[in-house]
């Protein structure tokens, strides 16, 4: 999936909110994205506790503030047409990010709840070498997951955090997540907290930095 996709949806067209350290001075990037009923420029709040210089900070919006009506685990279908344009809007900012000189090995993807739900989806729908992903209380998405998912992701660091008694991602969604990026050739780490809330803490975020950090070493 690219800009050049035919894909015209509810997420095309809206804001693609921008901070950190600008493309033109960047070495790595930061697409961000939000959860239901969240925005952007939220996320990039968030960013301010995993950000390190010389990285920038590309965050889609979803139209309605939400990328698609459903629970993750409803049939794929019933989240159509907004699961797909919310890909396509990952697509875009990556290539806003390749565009200005960025390779995609040096791009992470940090989403939380249903944009941790996103670009989860978007990283096993479009193997490649990545920067990363953090995928904060999310999972793959859909009723049932797919036998096989194509393609190897080479590597790419995956972070999974998420409560173990989260009200909205089961935490089995979160084992079966985390097998089908080891099965894709991903470096994944899987952390569920007791007890937590439906947010993110002082450990995800402290291990998420490290990630970022590490999108700047030679």
């Amino acid at each position: 999936m690219s800009a050049g996709d035919d894909v015209d949806g509810p997420h095309q067209g809206q804001p693609l909110v921008t901070g950190g350290t600008s493309l033109e001075e960047a070495s790595a990037a930061l697409v961000l994205t939000h959860g239901r009923g969240a925005t952007a420029q939220g996320m990039l709040d968030l960013a301010t506790e995993i950000h390190h210089d010389g990285v920038a900070l590309l965050a889609p919006q979803a139209a309605g503030k939400t990328w698609y009506p459903n629970s993750f685990l409803a049939p794929v279908e019933a989240n159509e047409p907004g699961r797909t344009s919310g890909l396509q809007a990952i697509a875009d900012a990556i290539d806003e990010a390749n565009d200005a000189g960025i390779p995609t090995d040096r791009v992470m993807l940090v989403g939380f709840s249903q944009g941790a739900c996103l670009a989860s989806e978007f990283l096993a729908r479009n193997p490649h070498r990545y920067g990363g992903l953090a995928a904060l209380s999310g999972g793959l998405i859909g009723e049932d997951l797919d036998e096989t998912y194509p393609g190897t992701l080479e590597e790419t660091p995956v972070f999974l955090g998420c409560s173990d008694v989260d009200p909205h991602i089961p935490e089995t969604r979160v084992h079966e997540t985390a097998a089908v990026f080891e099965s894709m050739a991903a470096d994944v780490t899987k952390r569920l907290y007791e007890g937590m809330v439906h947010g993110v803490n002082e450990d995800e975020l402290q291990t998420v930095s490290g990630m970022v950090a590490d999108l700047l070493e030679d």
